[in-house]
């Protein structure tokens, strides 16, 4: 006879609760709905008082310090954000106010539609072997264990005076710099020159003040990018629990900042363009009216030489303006591609003759074609991709005033998009204005109208694509362009 579901359920959590391990489980909020008899016998707490109250509440009752609850919600919020199970060994209270060792599995539970539906932790006491073994771990060999497998998490220990006795594998990932390389070097080479005087000091007196200190902050890598992270800073005590010196746990958050200037860049870009539009309807009225007279006055046989020099050069200004408006609406409209199955090295192929029908500075540029055989297809309006394809080349080299090498590769990234990068050797852009590149009006030519990297974005993610620059000055620039596949 096949057992009912009820049947069934009351069976699960007849084995759940008489299980010899601890087993707890919990939403995505942190908040508890099941445990077994086990915890409640170890921890002297009933289900009344478990039930309802956050994760933290039963796994991070440990008698160490702050540092403590943070490498563990570090690693719960791992298994939660990447839906990958995590191990963990931590210290609870039992009911005799005695250190019990447990060592936690965590799993993420996930429904058929693929969302985090909670987490499931299952822990065995190890209290007994361990203190069969001859020593327990090292604290440096936990931290090293926890934190090596999570690459957004960095932690390191400095002394008194700031220099650096503990350096994770975590921090060597996010840093650049090898253990042997920064240990027992000032921390303040991990953070800007200017903040070296004036930030450091605050973390280190607010918590030597107030036991704690977080701050959104960018610190320094090896090779001297910035990295924008969450930077949290606690007390290192000693079992007197004298202050030794400071904890510190840094948050890599570059994909949050990316996803946030994105967002503003979007906001921006909407707002200017419905105001182009604007502008652009109510130059074009005057405008024609002006070209219309000008042209006229100009047919005129009997004009004064003087006086036809002076009505070409208002003709040839209302073309330029005339230019202009038009970039303006075209940048406005956001036209909707109309899309076709495009090969996107055929592509870029189809732009190299346009070139010619731009004026090209005439220097000695290489023209250097690195493009992966065989690439997946992709949706795409030709003209307008051809249309981004060309302003890059002619901004690339307008950038080498003096030559250089233009180097299109293409190639797969991450199995699921088409990449292009456009680089080039010349004078790159400097770091304050690479924020504001794609910006309307934003421009660093002289002569420029700050429209054409505006439209060229639009375009791009009107295909569901993305376009990022990487630049320094003196040092070249690259466009990286990725479309999705068919």
């Amino acid at each position: 006879m096949i057992a009912s579901t009820k049947e069934i359920e009351k069976i699960v959590f007849k084995l759940i609760d008489n299980a010899n391990a601890l087993v707890l489980y919990f939403d995505i909020n942190g908040t508890v709905s099941l445990c077994n008899k086990v915890i409640e016998n170890i921890t002297g707490r009933s289900r009344e008082e478990i039930f309802g109250k956050n994760w933290s509440y039963i796994l991070a009752t440990q008698k160490d310090s702050l540092a403590g609850l943070q490498m563990l919600k570090a690693v719960v919020d791992d298994s939660i954000s990447y839906k990958r199970p995590n191990n963990f060994e931590g210290i609870i209270i039992d009911r005799e106010k005695q250190e019990r060792i447990i060592s936690w599995s965590i799993t993420p539970i996930v429904k058929d539609s693929e969302a985090l539906e909670g987490v499931l932790c299952i822990g065995n006491d190890i209290t007994a072997l361990k203190e069969r073994e001859a020593s327990l771990k090292k604290i440096d060999d936990t931290l090293n264990n926890i934190f090596s497998s999570i690459k957004e998490y960095a932690l390191y220990v400095t002394n008194l005076d700031g220099n650096i006795t503990y350096y994770g594998m975590g921090s060597e990932i996010m840093f650049g710099w090898q253990k042997n390389e920064i240990v027992f070097k000032h921390v303040g080479v991990l953070h800007n020159p200017e903040d070296v005087q004036s930030q450091l000091p605050k973390i280190f007196q607010q918590v030597r003040q107030c036991g704690q200190y977080e701050t959104e902050i960018k610190l320094v890598k090896k090779d001297g990018g910035q990295l924008p992270v969450i930077l949290s800073a606690t007390k290192f005590l000693d079992e007197q629990e004298n202050l030794k010196g400071y904890i510190f746990i840094a948050k890599d958050i570059t994909e949050r900042k990316e996803l946030e200037n994105q967002i503003f860049q979007s906001e921006k870009l909407a707002a200017i363009g419905k105001l182009a539009a604007g502008m652009a309807h109510e130059i074009n009225n005057p405008l024609f009216v002006i070209s219309g007279r000008v042209e006229l006055l100009l047919a005129e046989k009997r004009l004064a030489n003087k006086t036809r020099q002076e009505l070409s050069i208002i003709s040839t200004q209302a073309e330029r303006i005339r230019k202009l408006v038009d970039q303006l609406l075209k940048f406005s409209r956001k036209k909707t591609p109309s899309l076709e199955v495009v090969n996107i090295n055929d592509t870029i192929e189809s732009v190299m003759p346009l070139l010619s029908y731009h004026k090209l500075p005439d220097y000695n540029i290489e023209i250097v074609k690195e493009f992966e055989k065989n690439l997946p297809l992709i949706k795409g309006d030709l003209n307008q991709l051809q249309e981004v394809f060309v302003n890059l080349f002619i901004n690339a080299y307008q950038s080498m005033s003096e030559g250089g090498r233009l180097t299109i590769k293409t190639g797969n990234y991450l199995k699921r998009f088409v990449q292009v990068t456009i680089s080039d050797t010349g004078g790159g852009i400097a770091a304050e204005d690479l924020k504001n590149i794609f910006l309307p009006f934003f421009s660093t030519k002289k002569n420029g109208t700050g429209l054409g990297l505006s439209i060229c974005y639009n375009i791009i993610k009107a295909h569901n694509g993305s376009l990022d620059v990487e630049s320094q000055s003196g040092k070249g620039t690259a466009f990286i362009i990725r479309l999705p596949f068919v």
